[in-house]
């Protein structure tokens, strides 16, 4: 059991390998959604360590491992989280904030109101493993809502997000653990019900929320770390 949301099968693929210098072991590393083993669409690839001998152990991981990862925490829902009213007002984002970018918003809400905003990932992260990180890719989108005085909210628009970040790694007190690092993030416009805009103009807005927020966010899940065999 890795968390509440997936757990990890490092049961042996094959038979150890026993040589004079070395034993060699094969491991599955398939991470699946906690309570429901499902097949991975992902496609397992054979590789090699490189032959040394300084260390003890050598223990490689790969981009399968975290292929199977990215697809068991977006079937979980792992990359969906919403930005409660709350938070948006701690930053003053609100209606207002929009209404001057976006004047149908003004129209629309006299007085300002606060907003908050459902993200979710719309297909499986792609991972591509490099040399002690790796790049995931994210297609997304971000929905703003303004919630209104009776409580209820009324969505404002959509925007489609494509995330390009990585991940550095290290091992620390027999976990794998990572430090997510935002590279670069464009948007689209995907829904609107306040009129077409210049998406541009939200650019410094939406990215900022998406760095003081929900990177921290998943940098303190992160922390937490795999647990190794």
């Amino acid at each position: 059991q890795i968390d509440d949301l997936a757990e990890v099968d490092y049961s042996l693929s094959s038979l150890p390998a026993v040589f004079r210098p070395f034993i060699d072991l094969d491991l599955k590393g398939v991470v699946f959604p906690a309570g429901k083993f499902t097949d991975s669409p992902c496609m397992a690839a054979s590789f090699t360590i490189p032959d040394q001998s300084d260390s003890m152990l050598y223990l490689a991981f790969s981009e399968y491992f975290f292929q199977t990862s990215s697809f068991a925490y977006y079937t979980a829902g792992a990359f969906n989280m919403t930005i409660a009213e709350e938070t948006c007002s701690y930053f003053n984002i609100n209606t207002e904030i929009f209404g001057s970018i976006i004047p149908e918003v003004a129209k629309y809400s006299v007085t300002p109101n606060p907003v908050m905003l459902k993200l979710m990932a719309t297909e499986i992260p792609t991972i591509r493993l490099e040399q002690d990180s790796f790049t995931v890719e994210i297609q997304g989108s971000m929905e703003v809502l303004a919630v209104l005085p009776d409580s209820t909210t009324q969505s404002l628009f959509t925007m489609n997000i494509a995330a390009n970040t990585s991940i550095s790694l290290n091992i620390f007190d027999q976990k794998l653990m990572g430090s997510l690092c935002l590279n670069r993030l464009r948007f689209s416009l995907a829904h609107s019900n306040v009129g077409s805009f210049e998406v541009l103009l939200l650019e410094n807005i939406l990215s900022y929320i998406l760095q003081t927020e929900v990177i921290p966010s998943a940098n303190a899940k992160l922390s937490k770390g795999f647990p190794l065999p």
